[in-house]
């Protein structure tokens, strides 16, 4: 298995300490594989959920281009989004 050497602030490495005294972990490399194994996991989420955007985005960007919008006048803002709103909850 590769080994790398890191630099740890003093938080961090109290951090680890506690999880070991705890029993969570049977040592630090295990501590920081689950570390890294969660940072991809929020990073993949975190590329789907842009991805998720960039359609919604296109799919709205295609739907003004076809026409399908509705004009809201400034005073009448409010209303129309508690409208939106509501329907969404239902």
């Amino acid at each position: 298995m590769p080994t790398r050497n890191i630099s740890l602030t003093p938080e961090q490495d109290a951090f680890i300490d506690e999880m070991l005294r705890a029993g969570e972990y049977r040592n630090a490399s295990e501590a920081l594989r689950d570390a890294i194994r969660a940072l991809q996991q929020r990073r993949a989420e975190e590329a789907l959920k842009l991805e998720k955007l960039r359609l919604a985005i296109r799919q709205g960007v295609a739907a003004l281009d076809r026409g399908e919008y509705t004009e809201v006048e400034d005073e009448d803002l409010d209303a129309f989004l508690d409208e939106v709103a509501a329907s969404d909850r239902r």
